[in-house]
């Protein structure tokens, strides 16, 4: 088993980080492709039950880009790639580039391409709550049912941001629980990022827009304040795991490759088990507040 292994940043502070278990053996790891740290267990032989318990003290603050200044300069070296297509985000894709051309029409600048494919994706989805887990992230699937969840809605406006020309990124974390809340087992969540010359890397969250259209029913005009405050913040209720990275192949050798790393990821006897089906690979992750 792979889990993805939480540590802090400008943020987010992790802390006390315990992991124990019945496994035979453990390492910890980077991922090749994003450089997230991971916990990896092996169990050998047979067993009755197999677990892993991990826990850790999470400090997390909001997000926010006070000010959104865009420069005249190139990208870095290490950002260029995030303008590349990739299998799961296909932005060299026909259909897709010439959707995004017709978004950023007349738009100039970064701040200007990315801000029209944000205010595109929250216009034109919405939220499938039918959708397993936060979605596979099918950028092809996504526009054709104009729906589905976190992941769905992030890679969507990923690959569109990218076909225009803009360096974004997925980020997928995990919702810390509000006042009360003890069980976050479902608390997963993705959104994304784009990079600003001139500011840096900025945190957009198109899916939480749709997200609060669907559960609290609004109107457009009433759904300005989630979609203004998404695009150059997120909250404090969350941390990341990982950024980036798709189609992940693990150092270990997984025999089938990781959609996108952010719940723990087992197999056994070389197959895979779905993360998002718990009668054959069940975990819970709780919350509380100090």
């Amino acid at each position: 088993m792979w889990f993805p292994y939480p540590t802090s940043d400008l943020n987010q502070k992790i802390e006390n980080l315990h992991f124990d278990g019945n496994y035979s053996t453990f390492t910890l790891s980077r991922e090749p492709q994003s450089g997230a740290l991971y916990l990896y267990t092996e169990w050998h032989g047979p067993q009755k039950e197999r677990h892993l318990t991990v826990t850790f003290d999470a400090t997390a603050q909001e997000r926010k880009v006070a000010k959104l200044v865009e420069q005249p300069a190139p990208f870095p070296p290490e950002v260029v790639k995030y303008v590349k297509a990739e299998f799961w985000i296909p932005s060299d894709e026909k259909k897709v580039k010439a959707l995004a051309h017709q978004i950023t029409a007349g738009k100039k600048g970064t701040l200007g391409k990315a801000r029209a494919v944000y205010d595109w994706v929250v216009d034109n989805t919405k939220r499938d709550p039918n959708v397993p887990g936060c979605g596979v992230g099918n950028v092809q699937a996504t526009l054709a049912a104009r729906s589905g969840k976190c992941a769905d809605i992030s890679t969507l406006y990923v690959a569109l941001a990218r076909a225009a020309g803009v360096p974004a990124r997925e980020v997928f974390g995990l919702r810390l629980g509000r006042p009360g809340q003890t069980d976050i087992s479902n608390g997963h969540h993705c959104w994304a990022e784009f990079y600003l010359p001139g500011t840096g890397w900025v945190p957009v969250d198109p899916a939480d827009v749709t997200k609060a259209v669907y559960e609290k029913k609004l109107t457009r005009a009433a759904a300005k304040p989630y979609r203004e405050y998404y695009f150059g913040a997120v909250d404090e209720f969350r941390i990341v795991l990982q950024k980036g990275g798709r189609g992940i192949v693990f150092t270990e050798g997984n025999k089938e490759k990781v959609n996108y790393f952010m719940y723990p990821y087992a197999e056994a006897d070389g197959k895979s088990l779905d993360y998002c089906r718990p009668e054959t690979f069940a975990y819970t992750v709780k919350f509380r507040e100090r």
